[in-house]
């Protein structure tokens, strides 16, 4: 299914992702999308360590100086275009990544078999350890 995340403009680089939410493997998710490198990416917001979401604040997740997205929780660095752990307590693992592309000022989600976009945006629910 390809549904459509947000306006393209909503999505600055190296800035505050787009929450949204999936339904992945039956079961409504928290996600986002982020720009970086002039590239839009989208994730399940899903620490790889913990399983708690990454973002300290609706939307924020990079670090200050853009260079990688953060966890809230305990510090684990990821690289935006990749997923791939970079530092910290997730060993090996990565984010899940999601299939999005950029076309007529849209962002969107799919095709994915066990993908649905289920609503936008997607309110916070806290970080809980």
């Amino acid at each position: 299914m390809v549904g459509v995340i947000c306006d393209s403009a909503r999505l600055g680089e190296g800035s505050r992702g787009v929450r949204f939410t999936v339904r992945w493997r039956g079961k409504l998710a928290s996600a986002f999308a982020i720009r970086y490198q002039g590239r839009v990416y989208a994730y399940l917001n899903r620490c790889a360590h913990r399983q708690v979401e990454l973002d300290w604040d609706p939307g924020a997740f990079f670090t200050t100086d853009g260079a990688s997205l953060i966890c809230a929780t305990h510090g684990a660095r990821y690289a935006p275009d990749t997923g791939r752990c970079l530092d910290g307590p997730c060993g090996r693992s990565g984010l899940m990544a999601l299939p999005v592309s950029e076309q007529d000022g849209q962002i969107r989600l799919g095709p994915g078999d066990e993908l649905h976009l289920s609503a936008e945006p997607h309110p916070p629910a806290g970080n809980s350890p």
